[in-house]
This record gives C-alpha cells, sequence and structure tokens, in this order.
C-alpha cells in the first residue's frame, strides 16, 4: 500500500525547551485508520526503525515517531538541567502528540478525517520500550521517578521491544549510577501489550542475562504476550533501521518475523482482525519454530 510521509512536523513545547519534532506516515487511502504512537531508542530519532515503521504504514497505520531529547539529533550537553528528567519529558513528548492529533492530521495531505481515535497504541524499542510501558500503566520508582500513574485511557494496546526488565539489585553498578529511571515497577501496568526480547541480548546493564528483557511480561498482569526470538540481540536482527551500525546481529528473516507478528498482535489488540494473530501463535506455540517461540497470559 503507497504511504504517506511528512517531516518535520513541528509542535510547539515550550516546557521541554525546544519544540517538538514529529514524523507521521499513513496509508495514501483507506479510512479509520489505527494509530501507532512509536518511541525510539536512546539516541535515536524519527528518522529511525524503518523496517517496522514502514511496514506498520504500509499495512493500514498511521504511525507518528517523535523526537525525543536524548536524541543525537539534538545534541543535549550532559550536563543540562533537562537531563535527569528526560526519561519523563520522553513520556511527556508522547502524551504531546496525543493531545494535538489534530494538528498532526491536518499536516498530512489528504489525512483529515481518516483517522481512528479509538484505537490507539504505543510501541518503543530500548529506552523508547519503557517510555511506551509509561502509558500502559509502568511506573517508575524512586530515587528518579515517585511511582506514580502516567498511564494514558487513550492509549489500549502496546508493542515492547528489548525493554529494560527490573532496576534495584538486578542493575549493573554502572547502570545503578548513572540511569536511576531504571527503576520500574510493572505490577500497574495492565493494559495488553506484546513483549519482543532476544535470548542473545545480554545487556550490561543488568546482572541477569538475557531473561531481564522479560521482565515486562513476566512481572505484569493482565493480558499479556512474549516473543522470544532465538539468536537476537539488542537490534532483534535490525529493527533500529536499514543498514545502521548498532546492528550486531543482522538477519532480516528475524526482521520479517517481528513485521509479521507485530502487525498481526496490533490488529487482534485492536479488536480489528484475530485471525492473522490465531496464525502466527499457531506457528510459534512451543519449541518447533526455529526463530522464535510465542507464549501467552491472561492474568
Amino acid at each position: 500500500m503507497p504511504v504517506v510521509s511528512v517531516k518535520p512536523i513541528v509542535l510547539t513545547a515550550p516546557h521541554r525547551g525546544r519544540h517538538l519534532h514529529v514524523k507521521v506516515s499513513a496509508p495514501a487511502d483507506g479510512a479509520e485508520l489505527p494509530i501507532i504512537l512509536f518511541s525510539h531508542g536512546y539516541g535515536s530519532s524519527l528518522d529511525g526503525y524503518g523496517p517496522l515503521t514502514d511496514h506498520w504504514a504500509a499495512n493500514g497505520f498511521v504511525v507518528i515517531q517523535p523526537t525525543h531529547l536524548d536524541s543525537r539529533t539534538v545534541a543535549l550537553p550532559p550536563d543540562d538541567p533537562r537531563t535527569p528528567e528526560i526519561w519523563r519529558l520522553r513520556v511527556d513528548d508522547l502524551r504531546l502528540v496525543l493531545d494535538r492529533l489534530d494538528e498532526l492530521e491536518a499536516a498530512v495531505p489528504g489525512l483529515a478525517g481518516r483517522i481512528d481515535r479509538r484505537r490507539i497504541a504505543a510501541a518503543g524499542h530500548s529506552f523508547g520500550g519503557q517510555t511506551a510501558g509509561n502509558l500502559l500503566g509502568l511506573r517508575v520508582l524512586p530515587p528518579a521517578g515517585a511511582g506514580e500513574d502516567l498511564s494514558d485511557p487513550r492509549v489500549s494496546a502496546g508493542v515492547l521491544l528489548a525493554t529494560a526488565g527490573k532496576g534495584g539489585a538486578d542493575l549493573s553498578p554502572y547502570a545503578a549510577e548513572h540511569f536511576p529511571f531504571m527503576n520500574p515497577s510493572f505490577a500497574t501496568m495492565t493494559t495488553p501489550a506484546l513483549v519482543v526480547a532476544g535470548d542473545k541480548d545480554d545487556s550490561p546493564l543488568s546482572v541477569r542475562g538475557p531473561e531481564w528483557l522479560a521482565d515486562p511480561y513476566a512481572l505484569s498482569p493482565g493480558e499479556k504476550s512474549l516473543l522470544t526470538l532465538f539468536g537476537a540481540e539488542h537490534s532483534l536482527g535490525g529493527i533500529a533501521g536499514y543498514e545502521v551500525r548498532e546492528t550486531t546481529d543482522e538477519d532480516p528473516e528475524r526482521v520479517a518475523l517481528i513485521q509479521r507478528v507485530t502487525l498481526a498482535y496490533l490488529r487482534h489488540a485492536l479488536g480489528m482482525d484475530d485471525a492473522g494473530w490465531a496464525a502466527v501463535r499457531a506457528d510459534l506455540a512451543g519449541a518447533g519454530n526455529r526463530l522464535g517461540r510465542l507464549e501467552s497470559k491472561h492474568g
């Protein structure tokens, strides 16, 4: 399906000291289009994650990508007073996008009147997974946060890709010192979500190994699914961009699987179609698939 993309769309945002730059990609045709709000990983920008965002837009979703203040394109100095609050400002960015959907819709030629505001999902990779998770009910505990509820009822599903697990004693000494916001609680993350984790994603931020990235699934209540990718590292085969240097485990077949599973999940979770989700669950149940395993829970 042909896609129209517009960037940057500039949303005034005096509270963050720099206006928010946003990219919107949407199918050229179709009505009642659902929305995916995507939060990039640390250092990336609205230009990242084409292998996922392009695929979602070409298959009927309006994909909205803000550039957060930690982006390399912003080049915020480490001693900037906003740095300790970047985790929270990221959440504010996503809320601002939801508050200003009318402006974003008007900025894309031919999109007016075609968005379905009843169907909104939040997705993110790495740091962006925690950011999206806040809208699903994840809470950041002290020292960086106060455990407050930052969830948003406008968001009814999520996709969390290579997202950090528990903090505290599970963090490496470096992470505990430099990333105090990495202390999430998943106990109130009740919004349905798909968690995607690589079984070779041995993060230097945790002392626990790859199973740490499954915490958003294991430690959250409600309807959740976990896609475990065999052999995948933090870039999950190359989702961060086409030919990006960060990809250490390039695998087009793995990326194609993530495209298929996330699309099917989002269509299922947003009440659009269950057939695709039933098919991927059948394909990935148990240990029979060489690329990955899919499991689900309801409580």
